[in-house]
């Protein structure tokens, strides 16, 4: 049984074009714990691709302009696109931020065929994203993939469409990435390869993640037929008095409701894969959309996604299913779920209790103040320690976005940066030091990286003077040599002194700097 006929319309490089940047002229990168998760053509056409990371990106394009990346501007910016499809025919889910799908059964009968459909809708998003593309297929997925290259795949088709893209076409669309470089590992290549397969012995090998991976490859929906529509008790519903016409404000009430959904699903063993975010406003306007995830929505997701489509509505432009009046209910509704697979822990033990309250006040100061109220660190690439560690806001995947690497030790040494071990102190502001010769004279470094005089004795800001036992280095490093307002010369080197203190020192600009302190 092949998956249900759906068309997909994709807008390439939304995070680009939602920022308001014309990606055919201006080179645009938009960046996530300091990797490329979006550029634009321009930037493109000097090098730039998904996955490099900022320094990489911009000593190949040093005019580039960098963006952090922001769903929420993204949602916002994506709702009239939205709403000018569901002006064609209703039923419209939005998968993510620059694409959505419907199924064309109804709408390819009305329109006179699959081909005037996919016309017809990318005349409307057309306003929004000039280069947006439409694809048809059967399910989802396969959908997705004809819409990147703006094709119609025939009915009953889709398997052979499927079968010579590579097998890395299933990030994104399963939950486990680790599972894509296994299935390279071992010789599938290409989604037919993992098709030809028998199902039994993939859900075997693979578990539940290898199944889905499996009917994906074989152009089947993404979920088997045990989805099924909920019970209409299970929508939970919120009134807001006095009515809100804030986005923060809607969604504190929106973060309650994601976990009261969330305990009724686990309550009766199911997961949602897909909802419905509904408002009322004072004038009696009903405002409605629809989201489905490639997985089970967890309560942040669902918080996170009726952020974006509040934002959407009550920031987006105006006259376009924006509402006259502030908010006075909110409903969530699950509109497809499956069987609840519950978690499994790791085999050393899993999140416990206090984790669990520990995540809900943080979950919980998040509403009040903001996502990025609450922060987590997160490993970077960079050279100096205060560098090497950046911040996401808590609940987002705090792994670095892969790159083909999975551990610290199979990452690529940066040139000048210091070897292990880390120093365990950084503090928030270098403290000044000097260090000098056997002379007295202060140590320098030459552009060839030699010393003249090694180092003898160091102070740090004014303190006495500590006569130096071990030293290391120097480490030189010319950075951003492309950009002369921004380019930098340091050297750096490890101090252990004789009162057995151990410092990361720096030198630039003739003057001598402690970026960190070993313990």
């Amino acid at each position: 049984m092949s998956g249900v006929r759906t068309l997909v319309v994709w807008c390439p490089d939304w995070p680009v074009v939602a920022a308001g940047f014309d990606g055919t002229t201006v080179p645009v990168a938009v960046l996530f714990a300091n990797r490329v998760v979006a550029c634009s053509a321009a930037a493109r056409a000097e090098g730039v691709k998904r996955g490099l990371r900022r320094r990489e990106a911009q000593s190949r394009c040093p005019e580039v302009v960098v963006l952090e990346r922001d769903p929420a501007r993204d949602a916002r910016a994506f709702e009239p696109a939205v709403a000018a499809v569901e002006a064609l025919t209703p039923g419209v889910e939005i998968l993510r931020p620059g694409m959505c799908a419907l199924p064309t059964l109804g709408p390819s009968r009305y329109f006179g065929g699959d081909e005037a459909l996919a016309h017809k809708v990318a005349q409307q998003v057309e306003p929004f994203a000039p280069d947006a593309r439409a694809g048809i297929a059967d399910g989802p997925f396969a959908a997705t993939l004809a819409a990147r290259r703006g094709l119609l795949v025939d009915p009953g088709q889709s398997p052979a469409f499927l079968a010579p893209f590579p097998v890395s076409a299933l990030l994104g669309a399963v939950d486990r990435p680790e599972l894509v470089d296994l299935l390279r590992r071992l010789g599938l290549r290409t989604l037919g390869a993992l098709a030809a397969l028998p199902a039994t012995d993939v859900l075997a090998r693979f578990g539940t993640e290898g199944a889905l991976a499996h009917r994906l490859a074989r152009g089947l929906d993404e979920r088997p037929v045990a989805a099924r529509v909920p019970p209409p008790d299970l929508a939970v519903a919120h009134e807001i008095d006095p009515p809100a016409d804030r986005v923060d404000t809607a969604a504190f009430a929106a973060k309650a409701l994601a976990d009261r959904l969330d305990r009724e699903l686990t309550e009766r063993g199911l997961a949602c894969t897909r909802i419905v975010i509904e408002a009322e406003t004072e004038h009696g306007e009903t405002l409605s959309r629809v989201w489905r995830h490639e997985g089970p929505l967890t309560p942040a997701a669902m918080a996170e996604r009726m952020r974006w489509q509040l934002d959407g509505w009550l920031n987006g432009s105006a006259g376009v299913g924006q509402p006259t009046a502030g908010l006075t209910l909110l409903r969530l509704i699950p509109d497809e779920v499956v069987s609840g697979g519950g978690r499994q822990n790791g085999f050393w033990g899993g999140a416990a209790e206090s984790d669990e309250r520990a995540g809900r006040a943080l979950a919980r100061v998040q509403g009040m103040l903001g996502p990025d109220a609450v922060t987590t660190a997160v490993i970077t690439g960079a050279r100096s320690p205060a560098e090497q560690v950046g911040r996401v806001p808590w609940g987002e995947p705090r792994a670095e976005p892969r790159s083909g690497r999975t551990t610290t030790a199979e990452r690529p040494a940066w040139p000048g940066r210091v070897p292990a071990p880390a120093p365990a102190i950084v503090p928030p502001v270098p403290l000044q030091a000097e260090v000098v010769d056997a002379d007295g004279h202060p140590v320098a470094v030459t552009g060839r990286g030699l010393l003249p005089a090694e180092p003898r004795r160091v102070s740090v800001e004014g303190d006495r003077w500590a006569d130096i036992e071990v030293w290391a280095g120097p480490w030189p490093i010319d950075e951003r040599w492309w950009d002369p307002p921004a380019h930098r010369r340091r050297a750096r080197f490890q101090l252990v002194t004789s009162t057995g203190a151990a410092y990361l020192a720096v030198l630039e600009g003739r003057r001598w700097w402690i970026e960190a302190i070993y313990d």
